[in-house]
């Protein structure tokens, strides 16, 4: 996922509103998430589906690989050549 840039991507929800159309194809055409602000403070992300997904993929293999290293501490791995260790 590309990098924010301040001066184009945070935009007041408002200004979404009007403009919706055009500010989803900016993200497509980018690349680059776009964070909507309401009352100057941030309410919401847009991102494309792709990069949502691979979010979402990248999340769970960490996720997984966190538990298997709790679950290696404390013995209770498999050794691939002997089998239980």
């Amino acid at each position: 996922m590309k990098h924010i840039r301040f001066d184009k991507d945070i935009r007041p929800l408002s200004e979404f509103r009007a403009n919706a159309a055009s500010f989803i194809q900016q993200i497509q055409e980018t690349g680059r998430p776009m964070v909507l602000t309401q009352q100057g403070r941030s309410s919401a992300v847009l991102i494309e589906p792709a990069q949502y997904d691979s979010l979402l993929e990248e999340l769970e293999f960490l996720r997984e690989m966190q538990i298997a290293d709790e679950q290696f501490a404390k013995g209770q791995g498999i050794d691939h050549e002997l089998g239980v260790l």
